[in-house]
């Protein structure tokens, strides 16, 4: 074989050994992508929490999700903890409401923004096990007659107003007992228009319900305090919304439920929702 042959040879088995290399290459990387997806995380190594724009009091303190204060921003943060995220290993992006549980691709690991956990929200997004029930709140407005009110007897005389045949309702018969008759309403938005327009002392709302209308949408609104819970009455269990179908679902369930046999979800409720007057419990 002449030189000029034996060098094209050499060439052609250097540029075949070279798109072997290439290909293996290519295979491993593509299949540490494929393991980096497989974990079932938006970014590897990291933990995607959505909350709402904005987050509200008492839930997110400040609106600032990443400062671990208020419930839900600290309940997201022990959740991580348990799955073996550091703090600065979790990443907070903003959602609607709407759009967390609608169907399509999700931005995040998962949502907390007082979700309740509906069988027909199944179709479309997961649900972790409830990380809070909530409680039945009474509200009123600064110069009401309820405003000074610390107890339930401080309530059996004030004319109280709920959307009729809810929880909220049962709640204010049951645990006030008033002396009058629970104004009824066909729904939430006419209960805060009664409180607004004085046709009401006092209103009940389910907890989430209660803190967004009196910070949100009420002019002097106050939380009076939670409503003891009847016997056999059970408040809307609270979830962490995840993709449909989403890996990370029976882990996220398993951090929850931890939380709540150890005691923690407890602590954090007491410290955000019920503690320093928040939202006492009345008696």
């Amino acid at each position: 074989m002449s030189r000029r042959a034996l060098a094209a040879l050499a060439l052609a088995m250097s540029a075949a050994l070279g798109l072997t290399a290439c290909s293996s290459g290519s295979s491993d990387s593509a299949s540490t992508t494929t393991d980096a997806a497989d974990d079932g995380y938006v970014t590897p190594g990291r933990f995607t929490v959505g909350t709402g724009e904005p987050a509200y009091f008492p839930w997110v303190i400040d609106d600032d999700p990443s400062s671990g204060e208020g419930f839900e921003s600290a309940v997201a943060y022990a959740v991580a903890d348990q799955l073996g995220f550091e703090p600065d290993q979790v990443d907070w992006v903003r959602t609607t409401f709407d759009s967390a549980i609608a169907p399509g691709p999700k931005d995040f690991d998962v949502n907390l923004q007082q979700f309740s956990i509906r069988e027909e929200r199944r179709q479309f997004v997961d649900f972790s096990s409830p990380y809070y029930v909530t409680t039945q709140v009474v509200v009123t407005r600064e110069g009401s007659p309820a405003a000074g009110a610390t107890s339930l007897a401080d309530l059996r005389d004030v004319l109280i107003g709920a959307q009729s045949g809810t929880t909220s309702f049962l709640a204010a018969e049951r645990a006030i007992d008033p002396t009058r008759p629970v104004a009824a309403f066909n729904n939430n938005d006419d209960v805060k228009v009664a409180l607004e327009t004085g046709q009401v002392d006092a209103v009940v709302f389910d907890l989430p319900t209660a803190f967004y209308v009196s910070s949100a949408e009420l002019t002097g609104g106050i939380i009076v305090g939670q409503l003891p819970e009847a016997d056999g009455e059970q408040g809307d269990e609270l979830g962490f919304v995840l993709p449909k179908d989403s890996p990370l679902t029976g882990e996220v369930t398993a951090a929850v439920d931890t939380l709540r046999e150890n005691g923690t979800l407890d602590q954090l409720a007491d410290q955000w929702l019920g503690g320093d007057g928040v939202a006492p419990v009345l008696s």
